[in-house]
């Protein structure tokens, strides 16, 4: 690999073949190439992005996908990837995270689940540890707002009636849905995850704020409570 961009002939330098042909044609070292601007000594930033993927080719992550995976320390140990980069890198992965997110919005329909397992997936199906997320919602099925309420193991992640309530009582919410993941990628509930629905739900009927479904993610796929009938088991 020659010590500079401006070496490479202009055909192949990636900002200009971004100008040229539309930023779709770029290969994923490329993109990076891109974002990068400048490589290292003796490196450019074709050959500092091609030495990042193919370190993320020896982890459990390959390819880009490992840099939603691979800590900032980490991400600092690759030779030529200073603070500033390292931050750009993980920053792109969150905005990537955030576009999936914001584009399943305008399809989010509180009376399907498919909807809502859409907008958490990018957000969710990543990450190591459990997040367990409530939306919160009006008398109209309208979303009044979203909090994170606990962050768990990689394993589990536990959350009381009263944190659970807390946070609807402080919206005034009418009625609410309970969404996290499971970092192993297979989204079948676990006897705690059918332990805490359960007693959310209860608490709920008591408090005359309903909980109409909960949403697990998995690695592109997931298991609604409600479409899975296990709420109605709740009622007797």
């Amino acid at each position: 690999m020659r010590e500079t961009i401006k070496e490479l002939p202009e055909s192949q330098r990636p900002y200009e073949k971004c100008i040229r042909e539309g930023e779709s044609v770029l290969s994923d070292s490329e993109l990076l190439a891109v974002i990068l601007r400048s490589g290292t000594r003796g490196s450019n930033s074709l050959s500092l992005a091609n030495n990042i993927l193919n370190i993320m080719e020896e982890t459990s992550y390959p390819g880009l996908l490992g840099l939603l995976h691979i800590s900032l320390p980490d991400l600092m140990k690759v030779h030529g990837i200073g603070k500033v980069k390292a931050v750009q890198l993980k920053c792109i992965g969150e905005l990537s995270k955030r576009i999936a997110s914001t584009a399943a919005r305008p399809q989010l329909s509180f009376q399907h689940p498919s909807s809502i397992a859409k907008y958490y997936m990018e957000q969710l199906r990543h990450e190591e540890q459990e997040l367990l997320f409530c939306m919160m919602l009006d008398s109209g099925n309208h979303l009044l707002g979203e909090q994170l309420l606990t962050r768990g193991t990689a394993n589990a992640t536990l959350v009381t009636p009263r944190e659970v309530y807390m946070e609807a009582l402080r919206h005034h919410a009418v009625s609410l849905i309970l969404v996290h993941n499971h970092p192993s990628g297979d989204p079948a509930p676990s006897e705690d995850d059918m332990d805490v629905t359960e007693r959310v739900f209860r608490a709920g009927e008591l408090l005359g704020i309903h909980l109409l479904d909960h949403i697990i993610i998995g690695d592109h796929k997931y298991v609604s409570f409600r479409e899975q009938g296990i709420l109605k088991q709740y009622t007797g």
